[in-house]
């Protein structure tokens, strides 16, 4: 059994298996929420009108707030904080000190974790991780493998999945996707309606912007801009102060 009913001095205890949060190991005090009935840490906050469904559990010290909702088999734990009308499902983990909220959805067998926080209408979910101190709102999506770590932040109606990779201070918003193994990273920003994908890289202090498509294994990195309805692909380097507008580079 993962819980003990302890007659002698009326408390119950359950074992959280606990493999993200960093303080339940073995049994602890706990109780059934009466919302919903899932595992709730003595340690922990889940307000009542919160709901927590019979397969989920919220541990250590992590707070459940609001009208948030936490079902399926995921877990909230470590020092996290979920509200407002959020809600973490399916396998999901959100641990650390990461904070979900507004109306947010963390699903499938994604972790939000670190100081990450995900808000507005935003979307984690497949097996996505964001972390650090990374921010997804707005109704960005990260999904599949993707990771969003270190400052950076996804917003807007941005997407990033497959196994995309942003971070350091990047950022990726407006209608912008990054996806496939394509890496955006250190100061470089993505947005209006451009894509990078394929195996691209985009670092340093460059900007992606409007109809422009950045994919193979190009990169665009210093101080360069590439705009307008450009294609950079195959093994095509952009750098320095250049600006790619109108034209192919190859």
């Amino acid at each position: 059994m993962r819980y003990n009913d302890n007659m002698m001095n009326n408390t119950m205890t359950y074992d959280f298996l606990d493999d993200a949060g960093p303080l339940a190991a073995g049994p602890v005090p706990a109780h059934q929420h009466s919302n919903g009935g899932g595992w709730v840490a003595d340690s922990a906050y889940v307000a009542a009108s919160a709901f927590v469904g019979p397969d989920a559990k919220v541990y250590d010290n992590a707070k459940v707030c609001g009208n948030a909702e936490v079902f399926g088999n995921a877990e909230v734990c470590g020092n996290a904080v979920v509200y407002d009308n959020a809600k973490v499902c399916g396998n999901a983990v959100v641990y650390g000190y990461a904070e979900v909220c507004g109306n947010a959805e963390v699903y499938g067998n994604a972790k939000v974790f670190d100081n990450a926080k995900v808000y507005g209408t935003a979307k984690v979910s497949g097996t996505a991780w964001v972390s650090g101190a990374a921010k997804v709102y707005g109704t960005a999506r990260v999904r599949g493998h993707a990771e969003v770590y270190g400052t950076a932040k996804v917003c807007d109606n941005a997407v990033v999945y497959g196994y995309a990779y942003v971070y350091d201070n990047a950022k990726v918003f407006g209608n912008a996707k990054v996806y496939g193994n394509a890496e955006v990273f250190g100061n470089a920003k993505v947005y209006g309606t451009a894509k990078v994908f394929g195996a691209a890289v985009v670092y340093g202090n460059p900007e992606v912007c409007d109809n422009a498509v950045v994919y193979g294994y190009a990169e665009v990195f210093d101080n360069a801009k590439v705009y307008g309805t450009a294609k950079v692909y195959d093994n095509a380097r952009v750098y320095d102060d250049t600006k790619v507008c109108c034209d192919t580079a190859e």
